[in-house]
C-alpha cells in the first residue's frame, strides 16, 4: 500500500450561527477553504485527484456541495469530487476515504474536509403541506388552483423547527449527555472548569499565531469584511462567570450549560493528502504521515458520547501503542461532560473489562498534551468541518511541539466514534 502524507490543511473561521456567515451558502463556505489550502500550498489544481467533503446539514439546492465547493475553488471539472455523511465526523470519514483511495492507489492527490452552515438550515414545511404542494404539480385547470387553494389552511404554513436530535431515541444531544455525565459522576464545577480551559488556551493559541496560522481571511460579499478570527472564543471567561450560567437541558437537576457546552457554528475545513512518492516527485514537505485510524459504533440509549474512549481503545490496541507512546492528544469538545466523561472512561479498569475487552484501564489521558490550543467548546463546531479542523492541528502541534506521535478522536450522532493516528514527518 502506498504511505499517505498530509501535506497541509487550512480552514474558515470558524462562526457563531447567525453571525457574518448569515448571507453564504454551505458551498461558499467550502469553496473558501479549499482555495485556500491550494494557494497555501502552492498545489496546482490540475494535479488533484478527489475532492471529498463531509456535510450534515444539506442544502437543498447544492446536495453534492464537495462538487460545487472545488469548482467555486478553481478545481477542474474533470476532477470528481463526492459529499459524505456520518454527523460530526464527517470530514473524519471524508479523510479516511481519501486515505484508503491513496493506499490503494486510486488516487494520489486528495482534498478532504468538510462544511457545515447552520445559518442557513432548510426549514420545512409540515408533511401535509409537502404532500399538497407535491400534488399541486399536477394541477392544469382554474378549477384546479381554485380549489388547491381553498384546501390550504394556516396550519399548512408553520414550519417545523429544526433541532439536533437523535431520530432513533428523539433525544438532543445535551440531555444524553446530561445522563452520560452524570452515570460518570462529573460535577458541574469540573466541567466549568474544562470550559475555561478551552477558552483561554484558544485566545492564547489566537495571540501566539498558532490558530490564525491554520485559517484562510474570509472576505464576505457584498461589503467584503475581512473575516479573519474565530468569533466564540472567550479569552476572558473565568469559573466565576461560567458559573452563573443555569442548566441548558435538564433544567432542575442538569449539569450542562450554554458556557460548557459547544454552540451552533458556520465554517469548513480542507486537507491536502497525498502519497509519498507524490509528494516528493512535486517537491512538497509533509507535515504528517497517517499511520491508521477507527471508527466504532456504540448504543445509542447511554453510550452516545463516547465514541473517543472506543475509538482510542480499538485504535491503541491495534498499534500495540498506549496513552503514554502519545505527544498530541486532540479530542472533539462537543461537551465539557462528554470530555471528561471519555478521559474518565479510558482510565476506568471496570469500563475496560466491560465494554473494552480489556484486562485493564486503557489508560490516564496526561492534560499537559491534551488540546493545548483549545478545542470545539471554545472555537466552535461547525458538524461536518471538525475533523479537518482536528487532523491540521494535530499535525501543526507535532512539529511546532518536535514530537512523534499524535492522536485525534471525536465522538458523532448516531453513536459513532473515529480515532486516527498520525506521525510526524521526518
Amino acid at each position: 500500500m502506498q504511505k499517505v502524507v498530509v501535506i497541509d490543511g487550512c480552514r474558515t473561521p470558524f462562526l457563531r450561527s447567525g453571525t457574518d456567515y448569515m448571507d453564504l451558502m454551505s458551498y461558499q463556505l467550502g469553496g473558501f477553504a479549499i482555495k485556500g489550502l491550494l494557494n497555501k500550498t502552492g498545489i496546482d489544481p490540475e494535479k488533484v485527484d478527489n475532492v471529498i467533503m463531509g456535510n450534515v446539514i444539506s442544502n437543498v439546492k447544492t446536495p453534492n456541495v464537495a462538487r460545487e465547493a472545488a469548482l467555486m475553488a478553481g478545481v477542474p471539472n474533470t476532477v470528481p469530487c463526492r459529499t459524505v455523511s456520518q454527523a460530526c465526523i464527517s470530514a473524519n470519514r471524508a479523510i479516511a476515504d481519501g486515505c484508503l483511495e491513496i493506499m490503494a492507489g486510486h488516487a494520489d492527490v486528495v482534498i478532504a474536509g468538510g462544511v457545515d452552515h447552520t445559518s442557513d438550515t432548510p426549514i420545512l414545511f409540515p408533511r401535509k403541506m409537502r404532500k399538497k404542494l407535491f400534488m399541486a404539480q399536477r394541477l392544469k385547470t382554474i378549477g384546479d388552483n381554485l380549489k388547491f387553494i381553498t384546501s390550504l389552511r394556516p396550519s399548512d404554513f408553520v414550519p417545523e423547527r429544526p433541532a439536533v436530535a437523535e431520530y432513533t431515541t428523539n433525544k438532543v444531544m445535551g440531555a444524553d449527555c446530561d445522563i452520560m455525565a452524570a452515570r460518570f459522576e462529573i460535577p458541574r464545577e469540573e466541567q466549568d472548569a474544562f470550559a475555561v480551559r478551552s477558552h483561554q488556551l484558544a485566545a492564547k493559541a489566537h495571540e501566539d499565531g498558532h490558530l490564525p496560522a491554520e485559517m484562510v481571511e474570509v472576505n464576505n460579499p457584498p461589503k467584503f469584511k475581512a473575516i479573519n478570527r474565530d468569533n466564540g472564543v472567550r479569552g476572558n471567561s473565568t469559573i466565576e462567570k461560567v458559573a452563573k450560567l443555569r442548566p441548558a437541558f435538564d433544567k432542575k437537576f442538569g449539569t450542562l450549560t450554554a458556557a460548557n457546552s459547544s454552540f451552533l457554528t458556520d465554517g469548513a475545513s480542507a486537507v491536502l493528502l497525498m502519497s509519498e512518492e507524490k509528494a516528493k516527485e512535486l517537491g512538497l514537505t509533509p507535515k504528517a504521515e497517517v499511520v491508521d485510524f477507527a471508527f466504532t459504533g456504540q448504543r445509542l440509549e447511554d453510550e452516545l458520547l463516547l465514541g473517543p474512549a472506543y475509538a482510542t481503545s480499538k485504535l491503541l490496541k491495534r498499534q500495540n501503542m498506549t496513552l503514554d507512546d502519545l505527544d498530541v492528544i486532540e479530542f472533539h469538545e462537543a461537551f465539557a461532560g462528554q470530555i471528561l466523561s471519555n478521559i474518565k472512561a479510558l482510565a476506568s479498569d471496570e469500563f475496560a473489562k466491560e465494554n473494552l475487552g480489556r484486562d485493564k484501564a486503557v489508560g490516564e489521558v496526561p492534560m499537559d498534551k491534551f488540546n493545548l490550543w483549545g478545542g470545539s467548546l471554545s472555537i466552535g463546531h461547525p458538524f461536518g468541518a471538525t475533523g479537518g479542523r482536528l487532523l491540521t492541528t494535530t499535525a501543526n502541534r507535532l512539529k511546532k511541539e518536535g514530537g512523534t506521535y499524535g492522536l485525534l478522536a471525536a465522538c458523532a450522532a448516531g453513536a459513532h466514534g473515529h480515532a486516527m493516528l498520525i506521525k510526524r514527518y521526518e
